[in-house]
């Protein structure tokens, strides 16, 4: 601990930038500050070391063919129509954080990030055992990864201010009240600090 804050390893930790993809950004109103504070949690954990992955909602012909009636992703991908085929813009990682060679990137059929992906496998191949979680939005994708991930057992971090919900009060009452229980929640301003008092750097 430094200051109140975990000590994690940058080498066994992964920041994961989730659904940051045109259509969702632009149904958020700080849409500029929250990419520009993503490139910089993105800049501090490469230059730490660590791992960035990307997990983008997109969905292929055959993906919309098995959503069975009872799913309720089923309703949310008809009412958007072909806005969240995997070929639209829309759905396409923002070039202002585009991954790089070497990253993590996996497309998703659900909610969160998980169920529908590889992403556990890339990531226990990589030795990761912490997350650093940032997600767009707080009550959806976000949401589901933090509890998905802590019953998967990695230690979880979540980046409040890089992440946002169109309600911003759901944000504040998911950040303040709920994720504290499985996730330790911090900022982009602590993030350098965190990844700087892990052993990596101790050695």
């Amino acid at each position: 601990m430094t200051d109140g804050l975990p000590a994690i390893d940058p080498p066994h930790t992964a920041l994961l930038v989730m659904d940051y993809q045109a259509g969702i950004l632009g149904r958020l109103s700080e849409s500029e500050a929250l990419l520009a504070r993503a490139a910089d949690a993105i800049a501090a954990v490469r230059r730490h070391g660590g791992q960035v992955g990307y997990v983008r909602v997109a969905f292929e012909d055959a993906d919309y063919d098995a959503l069975p009636a009872t799913s309720a992703m089923a309703d949310a991908v008809a009412a958007r129509g072909t806005g969240l085929h995997a070929s639209s813009p829309a759905t396409a990682i923002h070039e202002d954080v585009a991954p790089e060679p070497g990253d993590i990137v996996v497309r998703k059929t659900r909610v969160g990030a998980f169920s529908t992906t590889d992403l556990d496998r890339q990531l226990r191949d990589r030795g990761i055992t912490t997350l650093i979680l940032a997600g767009l939005s707080t009550s959806g994708v976000l949401l589901s990864t933090v509890r998905d991930a802590a019953d998967r057992d990695y230690r979880v971090l979540v980046l409040a201010d890089v992440s946002a919900d169109p309600d911003p009060e759901v944000h504040a009452f998911l950040t303040t009240r709920i994720f504290p229980r499985q996730a330790r929640v911090i900022t982009l301003a602590e993030l350098d600090g965190v990844l700087s008092a892990g052993p990596a750097a101790a050695g």
